[in-house]
């Protein structure tokens, strides 16, 4: 990195930080847990992801674009059919546990994907948000029928910067894993088959 971009980063830090002095932004995740007697009886056949057109990407190198979708890890491409298949990943395995007798879809709709860009995980401090939320609809696999409305899940955890996210990808740990290992959390929650994994917090960050 050169020394003119690591001063404007630096720079870009301290205006972000000095700016949300007093406390962060407050986020969560949460859902309306399903009814344990309708989870019961499912057993997954399909997992759907959309992610409409109409969700606003950016790429832009700044600490916090002003977008939908925010996503840096896969090469430069369909950023929607990055998120969809990040998604997809993570609800399957949330949902690996119905083991009922009735074949169910589960259909997920993205409205919102916003990771950290890479200059906002470079930051020298230990900020940010992941914030993914989606809408989830179950569908009989054999009907059609609608089974369960679509509701809105949020599935927002903090995001890892600076020295502390440089060790973890020394770990393997990246920023994909992180968003995959919690929505995967908060579907298994929402459905009943691991622990609830609802709560808010508080944090500098997007």
């Amino acid at each position: 990195m050169t020394l003119t971009r690591r001063s404007t980063l630096l720079g870009l830090s301290a205006l972000l930080l000095s700016a949300c002095v007093g406390g962060g932004g407050k986020f969560e995740t949460d859902y309306t847990p399903v009814p344990s007697d309708l989870a019961k009886a499912w057993r997954l056949a399909e997992v759907r992801v959309s992610v409409p057109k109409t969700l606003v990407v950016s790429e832009a190198k700044t600490l916090l674009p002003k977008a939908d979708i925010v996503w840096r890890e896969d090469p430069l491409g369909d950023r929607h059919a990055q998120v969809g298949k990040i998604i997809q990943g993570a609800v399957l395995r949330g949902a690996q546990g119905l083991r009922g007798s009735r074949p169910v879809i589960i259909s997920i709709t993205v409205t919102r994907f916003h990771a950290l860009t890479f200059e906002a995980e470079l930051s020298n401090s230990d900020w940010g948000v992941h914030n993914v939320d989606f809408t989830a609809e179950v569908l009989d696999a054999r009907t059609g029928e609608v089974l369960l409305p679509a509701t809105r899940i949020r599935a927002e955890t903090p995001a890892w910067s600076g020295a502390r996210m440089k060790e973890a990808r020394r770990k393997g740990i990246t920023q994909k894993s992180m968003i995959t290992n919690h929505v995967a959390a908060t579907v298994a929650g929402w459905l009943g088959l691991g622990p609830d994994n609802r709560g808010s917090f508080s944090r500098q960050g997007n």
